[in-house]
């Protein structure tokens, strides 16, 4: 269920304090609305320089993230929030770091008339043909493709054990 949290930083909000808050207000707005269900909130963003890319205004936004991104080491950076029908919060922030190749402005427009670029954190996807841009990753591949899944669940089974089991209390 999407939510209606819009996806702006403040001014001076440091990155990590903006995915955070992103995905607390996120999930504590869905929760609201099912206050019976567990709801798992999330945000992830893509920080060089202090300077969060989020997802591309057009063509000329991406073209400036991708050359931003070329030849450096950036920061992916997924909060995760967790609401439980009591109302706890649980939360917790992943980072890994995405090393890109050196590009070419003819691979970036190539990669522009895909069309994959535009609703991306950082104008690239990993899992797609973003992919042929990122030398290395170090941390989770998953949190750069957008929900760090071993983080996740992991969380999952320590709030609802037995649901993930198979067995009912």
């Amino acid at each position: 269920m999407p939510s209606a949290v819009p996806e702006v930083p403040t001014p001076g909000e440091a990155p990590e304090a903006f995915a955070q808050r992103a995905a607390r207000e996120k999930a504590l707005q869905v929760a609201g609305l099912r206050p019976d269900a567990y709801v798992l909130g999330a945000d992830t963003v893509v920080v060089i320089d202090d300077v969060i890319f989020g997802k591309p205004l057009d063509a000329d936004d991406a073209r400036r993230m991708l050359r931003s991104l070329s030849g450096r080491t950036h920061r992916v950076l997924t909060a995760v929030a967790l609401v439980q029908p009591n109302g706890e919060l649980e939360e917790m922030l992943v980072q890994s770091e995405v090393e890109f190749d050196v590009l070419t402005d003819p691979a970036i427009d190539a990669y522009l008339r895909t069309g994959e670029p535009f609703d991306k954190a950082g104008a690239y996807a990993v899992q797609g043909a973003g992919g042929r841009f990122v030398a290395r990753v170090r941390g989770s591949l998953s949190n750069v493709i957008g929900l760090p899944m071993e983080d996740v669940t992991a969380l999952l089974r320590r709030r609802l054990p037995a649901a993930l089991s198979g067995t009912r209390t």
